[in-house]
């Protein structure tokens, strides 16, 4: 069988990313054909600061850029190249010279100083092709799709609203295994019926309308957020939704920090990305780990048999 072409997004070069990139080369060209969105002096300059040889066959597609790198530190320069790099990789996708692409972590106050709007890949991805991306992170014993994002909480109630909701989860069942689902609601206690706030009555009318849509019970909940997790409910669900960030995020990180992924969903490319920052604290000091970034690459790859089967 022929291996996929995947893109690689290097990410912001003064954190992890191109660390863990060059360290796992050698795995990942057994499993796919990679490129990666960044160009040769750029690439020779990190290689020298992690004091590592470049492989022999590594495959680059140049991405304009010369500047110096400062390891661990916020920079508009390193936050404009991350951005081109991932750029680079949907042009790629777009053009059919790659199956997906796969980013390293981007620092989102990098970004903000060099003038970028976004506020991270899926902000981006959604505006890009103006589509509803929906951002799952996880692994196969646990997968969690957010509602809302990288919002304040303060805002979350305000946008979690039925018809919202009830287009989120239909085109959740779009992009996932015929499975069973664990929808968490918004209140302490799943809101007791009202007691504790009225949010969660437009969850359950959103879950029950989708269910009739869809002609079974795949959609269950609104579930007591602060069981939702425990071993009694994981041993019958391994795909949750949150209404937030850190509600579906904590538990997940708690369980699986290092082999958790990034997935992106109802987009017209394939985009998986590490679960973790740039880790600015340990940059260029040879700590850093593969492991997300490994099971990234092979959910991209799952992703592309399951599209092109």
């Amino acid at each position: 069988m022929t291996k996929p072409t995947l893109a690689i997004s290097i990410g912001d070069l003064n954190g992890v990313g191109i660390e863990i990139v060059l360290k796992a080369h050698e795995e990942i060209v057994k499993l796919c054909n990679p490129i990666y969105c960044i160009n040769k002096r750029m690439l020779e300059r990190a290689s020298s600061l992690l004091n590592v040889s470049l492989p022999s066959d590594i495959q680059l597609y140049d991405v304009a850029g010369d500047f110096s790198i400062n390891a661990g530190q916020v920079d508009s320069q390193s936050g404009r190249y991350s951005y081109d790099s991932f750029m680079t990789g949907i042009k790629l996708c777009e053009e059919k010279k790659a199956d997906g692409v796969v980013t390293m972590p981007i620092h989102k106050e990098a970004w903000m100083i060099a003038g970028l709007e976004y506020k991270g890949h899926t902000d981006l991805l959604r505006q890009h092709f103006n589509a509803d991306a929906i951002m799952m992170l996880g692994c196969p014993e646990m997968y969690v799709a957010l509602v809302t994002e990288h919002i304040p909480l303060r805002d979350v109630t305000k946008t979690v609203k039925y018809k919202m909701l009830k287009q989120f989860l239909l085109n959740l069942q779009k992009e996932i295994p015929l499975k069973k689902v664990a929808v968490l609601g918004i209140n302490p206690h799943a809101g007791d019926n009202g007691v504790l706030g009225h949010e969660d009555m437009r969850i359950l009318k959103a879950i029950k309308s989708v269910n009739k849509q869809l002609g079974w019970e795949q959609f269950i909940g609104p579930i007591v957020p602060d069981v939702a997790f425990t071993p009694h409910f994981r041993c019958n669900y391994n795909y949750f939704v949150a209404m937030y960030h850190d509600q579906g995020l904590a538990p997940l990180k708690a369980l699986h920090f290092d082999e958790s992924v990034n997935i992106s969903l109802n987009l017209p490319i394939i985009r998986t990305s590490v679960d973790h920052g740039t880790a600015f604290d340990i940059a260029y000091t040879g700590k850093a780990k593969t492991l997300s970034y490994i099971n990234a690459i092979k959910s991209a790859i799952q992703l592309n048999t399951r599209k092109t089967s």
